[in-house]
């Protein structure tokens, strides 16, 4: 079992240790897609799941979820977030024993969905339909101190429901002068590249688990094409995700970095519970 860098009490001091820090901004890697961004004492986290729900659901099948790593921090103990994302449905990334812990705890939180998905995440949650944010790709909007731009998803098809929106999504957020991209769950589809270049993005969380039909789950880029995908983007920094979560589902970071090193595109790898500091 994977040990985080910190978790508990200790990461939730290293949090707390910045809140109100107002040069640049901080980013913790929570596990699987989960990252909490810290700006000038905001909290923005990013499809968050700190549960054992998948092992349990998938422990008597014949696709275990067996986990890797441990859990960084109870999800009740983000008594701190002002924005969380769902990129789209599935369980890591709409946890309702990660969510629901958050709702409860953040009276004030505000979830962005993909618009296409809003009864989903109301039945799955028990909330009301009207309470999520909704996006679509080529739109925007604005939560507190964040903006945020939809972006489409191949996970693996470009899904879109009956009108027209995405059922998959990443999300551009933009604050102060900076611009970070998280991918969601994605394949690098025609004209992804083109789509995100003019954002400029300081970092750009991408996936590396890669995409194999024998894993019978929808895939995402692989090593080489999230170190590609990041040079042609022109990231100032990748940092990969979608890893060491469970055990039938993962990739060595180190294959990564090889390709990263390889195309010249600028990087940095966290450890679980670690954080990454842009200027």
């Amino acid at each position: 079992m994977i040990k985080p860098h910190q978790k508990d009490e200790r990461l939730l001091h290293d949090i707390r240790s910045t809140r109100m820090s107002d040069k640049g901004f901080r980013v913790w890697w929570l596990g699987q897609s989960g990252f909490l961004v810290q700006w000038k004492g905001k909290h923005l986290l990013f499809d968050p799941y700190l549960s054992d729900s998948l092992t349990r659901k998938y422990a008597d099948t014949d696709k275990p979820h067996e986990r890797m790593s441990e859990r960084v921090i109870d999800p009740a103990e983000l008594s701190f977030i002002d924005v969380v994302t769902s990129s789209h449905n599935h369980t890591d990334h709409l946890d309702a024993e990660t969510l629901l812990p958050l709702l409860a705890n953040n009276p004030g939180m505000q979830l962005l969905i993909p618009e296409a998905n809003r009864q989903f995440v109301a039945n799955r949650l028990q909330c009301n339909p009207a309470f999520p944010t909704g996006l679509n790709d080529g739109g925007s909007v604005v939560l507190g101190d964040f903006r945020f731009f939809g972006i489409p998803a191949a996970h693996n098809g470009l899904d879109r429901d009956d009108q027209g929106r995405c059922l998959y999504m990443g999300f551009i957020a933009e604050f102060g002068s900076y611009r970070i991209y998280h991918s969601g769950d994605t394949l690098w589809f025609d004209g992804l590249e083109d789509i995100l270049r003019p954002f400029a993005v300081d970092v750009a969380f991408l996936p590396i688990n890669g995409n194999k039909p024998e894993r019978r789950v929808a895939g995402n880029l692989n090593a080489e094409e999230a170190a590609r995908l990041g040079r042609e983007i022109g990231a100032k920094c990748v940092i990969p995700h979608h890893y060491h979560l469970f055990a039938f589902n993962t990739e060595d970071p180190l294959h990564f970095i090889r390709w990263a090193e390889k195309y010249g595109t600028p990087y940095h790898v966290l450890e679980l519970g670690a954080s990454f500091d842009m200027p």
